[in-house]
């Protein structure tokens, strides 16, 4: 059996976490000795498709014409797309429509936890919805001692100074806004956001937020994974105030590196990460300020060896075994636990 796994257009999708969970696909069939291939000119049997663009849909009723098993994998929803960019609001009840139709074309979907399935349940697509993780690739994403010190003299980082990270795309959904708000609340530590998006296409207010000059902030924009790791390895905490995900690999990834980790309290984070568990949650800006404070003081306990047990079960080995058996079996009978 060879896999397809296609993503259109890659190049604009690459540096987000489509891109992300593109490459962990790949890494996880390679562990796991499944051949594919993302040329759909070479042969094949099954097709996983990643992205909604008309050509990938096209190409999924043409290997479905041909007898071929089609996988789309479900990266998005309406309820992730609002917030986002210039108009997405307006647009969303047609993004909906559009994926809907992606979607159920397959003949298999794939989400990426519990929650974005039952979400793609209530769409009524007519087809199994699966949940797997996009996963998590522990052979890299390990902390270092050298990368920490990368980290800390690249951004002149003092011994005293603590570092509080977020890694997304500079969007109002994920939480942009309250963390500019915090940076200016909390003068003492260093705020610095990792991600890029064109200041064109979103709302005043967020371009407002990215210009905004202050000390303690620092917009560092899109760096490679090897600086990345160097961030998690060297910063204070992870602070994701996202309003909605289907997963957020960048989560998996601080978890994954022992980073004390704080996140907004929303639904998708609820039946798998517990507060003072294995992360710190805040529903508001209040919270997020007092907890971002008793973590920095040690003020309360570390969760990260528990924290790390979550992303120890999505490791890209236990993925790509989950998305193998998802490839070789009829559709009708996908019962693969997240």
């Amino acid at each position: 059996m060879t896999v397809l796994l296609h993503s259109g257009h890659y190049h604009l999708i690459e540096k987000s976490g489509v891109g992300r969970a593109i490459r962990h696909q790949m890494k996880a069939l390679e562990l796991n000795g499944i051949p594919y291939t993302t040329d759909p000119r070479e042969p094949f049997d099954v097709i996983h498709i990643n992205t909604i663009f008309p050509e990938s849909y096209f190409l999924g009723r043409k290997a479905k014409r041909q007898g071929k098993k089609v996988i789309y994998h479900a990266h998005s929803t309406e309820e992730d797309f609002r917030n986002s960019f210039l108009f997405s609001n307006q647009l969303s009840p047609l993004f909906k429509k559009w994926i809907s139709i992606c979607y159920a074309s397959a003949d298999l979907i794939v989400a990426p936890t519990p929650y974005a399935k039952e979400l793609l349940d209530g769409y009524g697509l007519g087809r199994p919805v699966v949940a797997v993780s996009n996963g998590i690739d522990l052979d890299f994403f390990k902390r270092n001692s050298e990368d920490a010190a990368c980290f800390r003299e690249r951004f002149r980082l003092s011994r005293d100074d603590k570092a509080v990270i977020s890694v997304g795309l500079t969007i109002e959904r994920k939480g942009i806004l309250d963390f500019v708000e915090l940076a200016r609340r909390l003068p003492q530590y260093k705020f610095i956001w990792f991600g890029h998006t064109n200041l064109n296409t979103v709302p005043a207010r967020v371009r407002a937020a990215v210009e905004t000059k202050l000390d303690n902030l620092l917009f560092a924009g899109y760096v490679p994974p090897e600086i990345l790791k160097e961030a998690y390895s060297g910063s204070d905490l992870f602070l994701f105030p996202t309003y909605e995900e289907t997963e957020g690999i960048v989560l998996l990834e601080a978890l994954a590196m022992r980073l004390p980790v704080l996140i907004r309290d929303i639904p998708i984070y609820r039946n798998w990460l517990t507060d003072g568990v294995d992360v710190y949650k805040a529903a508001d800006i209040g919270g997020f300020e007092r907890k971002i404070q008793a973590i920095l003081e040690n003020e309360v306990p570390s969760l990260t060896e528990a924290g790390y047990r979550v992303a120890e079960e999505r490791d890209l080995k236990i993925i790509g075994r989950q998305l193998a058996e998802l490839q070789r079996a009829g559709p009708a009978q996908q019962t693969i636990p997240i």
